[in-house]
């Protein structure tokens, strides 16, 4: 079988597993978006470079559903070197505004 059907094969298991918001998946423009694009739909090197949702190098997100099975989270990284310098820098900003 070949390599990619495979984890495609793999990919759609999973996915249906998980649930599905309630929701319509479309562009601004009402264009619908499927819940995955793979090399039949665009050019270039799929496979190294994006992946499958759920599986490494999970540029497509940790999860085979993403956010058709939960909604877009917010998340920030926050630190800067060492735990003394971090709070350095937030308490220079919290006084600078």
């Amino acid at each position: 079988m070949d390599t990619r059907k495979s984890a495609k094969d793999r990919w759609e298991e999973a996915y249906s597993k998980g649930p599905e918001r309630d929701a319509e998946f479309s562009t601004m423009s009402g264009v619908p978006i499927k819940p995955l694009y793979t090399p039949e739909d665009v050019e270039g090197d799929y496979d190294e470079r994006l992946g499958y949702p759920g599986e490494y190098p999970y540029t497509r997100g940790v999860y085979p559903n993403m956010y058709r099975g939960r909604l877009w989270t917010v998340r920030q990284f926050a630190g800067y070197g060492t735990a003394a310098e971090t709070n350095a820098r937030f308490r220079y900003l919290l006084e600078h505004g």
